[in-house]
């Protein structure tokens, strides 16, 4: 079974040596986590502790330059930043979206999900 939330950051960056998006700019980020497990007990985990667990990797990127901690912050980049730091404090198989803005997203997923 899949379980997911939302949460939003926004952040500042620029994307070196590209036309419109070389000078500094913002986005509202739109972050999706999407677990799978089995449902024992009722529930596969609670939403508060995956969402607390979510919020504590994205606290440290909101409201800052992500160009800190990229060279290059692609959302693709950006996705795989977050990723790895989620997977440092959720267990679960894990699917991440991230959506710069409106009706673009990247995302990524563990190598190790069965499909």
């Amino acid at each position: 079974m899949r379980l997911g939330i939302t949460d939003f950051i926004d952040c500042a960056h620029f994307l070196p040596g590209h036309g419109k998006c070389g000078r500094l700019h913002g986005h509202t980020y739109k972050v999706e986590v999407v677990i799978e497990g089995e449902n024992r007990g009722g529930m596969i985990v609670d939403f508060a502790d995956l969402k607390a667990q979510t919020r504590a990797v994205l606290a440290l990127y909101d409201h800052r330059n992500l160009n800190d901690f990229l060279d290059f912050s692609s959302v693709e980049n950006i996705c795989e930043l977050l990723h790895t730091k989620l997977k440092e404090k959720i267990t679960f198989p894990l699917t991440l979206r991230v959506w710069e803005g409106n009706g673009k997203w990247a995302e990524t997923q563990d190598k190790t999900r069965e499909v």
